[in-house]
């Protein structure tokens, strides 16, 4: 069974390369994209030692038909007809679930949510709600599934955003929850979901100044984090960042064009700021990390702490 599912896997992934290979012949896209395109088949060729020029790998079905089938049949499950008396039933679980919160009892009421997405699988509400248990009991990656699940029946659910926000927030992951409590906030900008709002951005402001003050000396002494750094400067993208940015630093000396020397690209590149682009780069390594590994960045968020107690303990004394 599991070399049946090692070659399965093999010819799935030769399938999907077979998919950006194609792509590489798609005037639309730019010289760039069809270098990572490039860079990223190179890479699926030597992480699972698939021979590009063997062509009995792939499916004989493209790809894009195959994931175009799957789509039509999700959405006629998701047309599914459901009797009113199991939405009647549903709803009365889900008040019964909605009960089992108030008193605490948070598995009961996400058995009982389950309950009712099982009968009625096409309500967003039942899908918040269970994502409210999860994060009750703390599975803040299931919670944010269910978020999805909900956002997914109902783009406009703000309620699910707000739900979502609560969940990445309990992941320290204070940039997702800021854009998730944005969305929130378009679509119903009551004074809680404002608050939510400028907490997280509180919070991802004061994260951002951590990195940024964080002492080089420091970083270089942790083994764990300099390994983590070599693996991300192995990306193209990383890579072509610090290239602008050294670019912008080579010149600093010019004259500022007509443009704010502190004004970012639009499309996400570093500043002509050689200072912007630095702590640009810092951000997107910080941001990296935080979604790779969030015990790596809770770590050094505690040493900073850490380092700055230490010296609120012990104040330069050579003041005038």
């Amino acid at each position: 069974m599991s070399n049946l599912n090692s070659n399965m896997k093999t010819r799935f992934v030769a399938s999907f390369m077979q998919f950006l290979s194609e792509e590489l012949n798609n005037d639309e896209l730019s010289a760039d994209s069809k270098e990572s395109i490039e860079v990223a088949i190179q890479c699926l060729e030597t992480a699972y030692s698939i021979n590009p020029v063997d062509g009995t790998l792939h499916s004989k079905k493209p790809m894009m038909e195959i994931f175009s089938d799957y789509m039509k049949c999700e959405k006629q499950d998701s047309q599914k007809v459901v009797s009113e008396e199991d939405k009647t039933k549903a709803n009365e679980l889900k008040n019964e679930g909605n009960e089992l919160m108030k008193s605490g009892k948070y598995q009961e009421a996400l058995e009982t949510y389950t309950k009712a997405i099982e009968l009625d699988d096409a309500n967003p509400i039942y899908y918040c709600n269970r994502a409210a248990a999860h994060s009750k009991l703390e599975n803040h990656v299931a919670a944010i599934e269910d978020c999805k699940v909900a956002i997914r029946k109902d783009p406009n659910y703000s309620k699910a955003y707000c739900r979502m926000g609560l969940a990445y927030v309990n992941l320290k992951d204070h940039q997702r929850a800021r854009d998730c409590y944005k969305k929130a906030v378009e679509l119903d900008p009551s004074e809680s979901n404002k608050n939510n709002l400028r907490l997280a951005e509180e919070k991802l402001q004061e994260e951002q100044a951590q990195f940024s003050n964080m002492g080089f000396g420091n970083l270089f002494n942790n083994p764990q984090l300099m390994n983590f750094a070599s693996q991300i400067m192995s990306n193209p993208n990383m890579q072509n960042m610090f290239s602008q940015m050294l670019g912008s630093m080579g010149g600093m000396g010019q004259q500022p064009s007509d443009q704010t020397s502190d004004q970012t690209a639009a499309d996400g590149t570093a500043s002509s700021n050689p200072m912007e682009s630095f702590l640009q780069v810092g951000q997107q390594f910080a941001d990296q990390i935080r979604q790779a590994n969030p015990e790596l960045m809770e770590q050094l968020r505690s040493a900073m702490e850490a380092k700055k107690d230490k010296e609120d303990e012990n104040p330069d004394k050579q003041e005038n």
